[in-house]
């Protein structure tokens, strides 16, 4: 059970309210992720507004969704990881094998191998080791669009894999667990 309130779009008022419409107009439900995350609107805000800005950039939604549930795996969020595995393979049509692969950080196509490679890196060091990773990243084809991409990927899934976490968000979607490291 969720350790912070799940506030329902039936009851919600205010700033929440209108997150939780937005939230439901731009992906159709309103995943339990948004009915905790709301306790804060502008957490919600925040992370509709960096998700929205990502989805226009250079990184497809494929990739995208690799690198969720890389971070899901990384960081051992079951809710990502449930929610991303779904929807990578609902609507971004990762096969079973390729969104296996993307918990390891692997992949067959070379280009998306050194994307994961480089996410991995950012999520294993932190931040650090950027010297080597970038230079790795360049050499296997990847733009420094799709390097900054890459980071604020990354971060966008640390704050939803530590939310849920700490928060212990009700899982909504088929279960996925994650191996343990």
């Amino acid at each position: 059970m969720s350790r912070l309130p799940q506030i329902d779009q039936a009851t919600a008022t205010g700033k929440a309210a209108v997150q939780l419409d937005e939230t439901k107009k731009a992906l159709g439900s309103v995943p339990n992720l948004f009915k905790t995350l709301v306790n804060s609107p502008a957490a919600v805000k925040g992370y509709h507004a960096l998700n929205g800005a990502l989805a226009g950039g250079v990184l497809p939604f494929p990739v995208r969704e690799r690198i969720s549930i890389l971070s899901a795996e990384f960081n051992g969020c079951t809710y990502c990881l449930s929610a991303h595995t779904f929807t990578g393979g609902k609507f971004a049509k990762l096969s079973e094998a390729e969104l296996a692969a993307a918990r390891e950080a692997k992949s067959e196509d070379p280009h998306v191998q050194a994307i994961l490679t480089l996410a991995h890196t950012v999520l294993e060091g932190r931040g650090q080791g950027g010297e080597q990773a970038i230079e790795a990243a360049r050499a296997a084809g990847v733009t420094d669009a799709e390097i900054a991409e890459v980071v604020a990927n990354v971060a966008l899934n640390v704050l939803t894999n530590y939310f849920n976490e700490l928060v212990d968000t009700d899982v909504d979607f088929p279960r996925v667990t994650p191996h343990t490291h």
